[in-house]
């Protein structure tokens, strides 16, 4: 999944890494991955990062490969470790028109974040404010109107529908699930 959850992102961003450190000599910069789609980096020559200040940089990729599950990249232009931390704490983003096309029964995790829950009776749980991933299915974290916060497993069984032009999805849990 990729992820446009941050604040201040476009509509039309699409959050694919985020930087948390600068690497090597050279100016590398290690990055978590926030897409399911690492190999779109594969040829990717020119990203824009997004950084905490809401600024914005087009930087060219000059190599990149992947260490201990996380993305190593190296920009054109930063070749030390001090220039590599200026990058830190930005987030690589494409536009929504780059994103990989998925499935008809799949989700951008941008797409179901904000999203209202409701139940097949019609009640409201609440709205989507994260998604955890938890090895397993997937578990939405949702929010109610009385900031009680439910934990909901983000499989077809529960959630039925998934409504992204509408930002809603219908959902059909276990009894007792809710009181939780």
């Amino acid at each position: 999944m990729d992820s446009a959850e941050d604040k201040g992102a476009q509509p039309e961003d699409v959050v694919i890494a985020r930087i948390v450190k600068a690497r090597g000599i050279r100016g590398e910069v290690a990055c978590d991955l926030m897409t399911d789609f690492p190999e779109r980096f594969d040829g990717l020559e020119r990203i824009t990062l997004w950084m905490p200040d809401d600024t914005r940089r087009a930087l060219e990729i000059d190599d990149h490969w992947f260490h201990q599950a996380r993305l190593i990249l190296k920009f054109a232009g930063y070749d030390t470790i001090t220039a590599a931390e200026t990058l830190v704490g930005g987030r690589l983003v494409i536009s929504e028109a780059d994103a990989i096309e998925l499935e008809a029964d799949e989700f951008y995790e941008y797409q179901i974040l904000g999203a209202e829950v409701i139940t097949i009776n019609g009640q409201s749980v609440g709205i989507v404010k994260r998604l955890l991933r938890t090895g397993g299915a997937d578990v939405l974290v949702i929010e109610s109107a009385d900031g009680r916060e439910h934990l909901i497993p983000f499989a077809d069984e529960i959630c039925t529908t998934v409504d992204v032009e509408a930002k809603r999805i219908t959902v059909n849990p276990p009894e007792g699930l809710l009181d939780l």
